[in-house]
């Protein structure tokens, strides 16, 4: 919904900066987003020669502070999705945020995006709940909404989402103009690859099969 990538690469570099290790590029970070930052942090120290991870703990908890402050660095919606939220909102459409980013960052970006009055449940990876692709925190959302899996549509834009949507037995929605490539995407084998957002509106009234 949300183009994060500049917020990442700086906290990240930041974060590689601090405890002396080299730096990533913009095509390496979106390789390594997706599952969780603890995830993103071991493949940055990977790439930078640390393969052992021997200086995990001190790079977690500087990206946890510098992500912290850091978190809506530049980011902004994607072309189109204001319009589209809009739109789903007039039908009555329950809306929910599933990230990988760490929860308290994930309701931040949210609501200083779109605002707090779009999405009806936004959350982010917690202590307890296992992340994406499982498909327990989608499947809680959905609860919430009082709607099973079948009567949900799960928007995502990566392999993750991919897989996140088919565990949860959902229907899904890939978008092209996140951080995959769309042969990626089509590896995942989601019900629609779409490259605007108009054509997310055009599946939910039923045009687009």
């Amino acid at each position: 919904m949300a183009d994060t990538l500049n917020s990442l690469v700086l906290s990240v570099n930041e974060t590689m900066n601090e405890i002396g290790m080299p730096q990533i590029t913009e095509d390496q970070c979106r390789q390594f987003v997706g599952n969780g930052a603890k995830v993103l942090i071991r493949e940055a120290l990977k790439a930078g020669g640390d393969e052992e991870l021997t200086r995990f703990e001190e790079a977690f908890e500087a990206y946890r502070r510098i992500f912290d402050a850091n978190c809506t660095y530049e980011v902004k919606p994607y072309s189109g999705i204001p319009e589209m939220l809009r739109q789903m909102k007039k039908r009555g459409i329950k809306l929910g945020v599933l990230s990988n980013k760490p929860d308290r960052q994930a309701v931040h970006v949210v609501s200083e995006i779109f605002g707090g009055e779009i999405f009806d449940v936004v959350q982010g990876q917690k202590e307890g709940v296992p992340r994406k692709p499982d498909p327990t925190a989608a499947l809680s959302i959905a609860g919430q909404f009082g709607i099973g899996p079948k009567e949900t549509l799960y928007i995502g834009d990566s392999e993750v989402d991919g897989a996140t949507g088919k565990a949860a037995g959902m229907d899904t929605i890939l978008v092209s103009w996140g951080f995959r490539s769309k042969e990626v995407l089509r590896e995942a084998s989601p019900e629609w690859i779409v490259d605007r957002a108009e054509e997310i509106m055009d599946i939910i009234r039923g045009v687009k099969r």
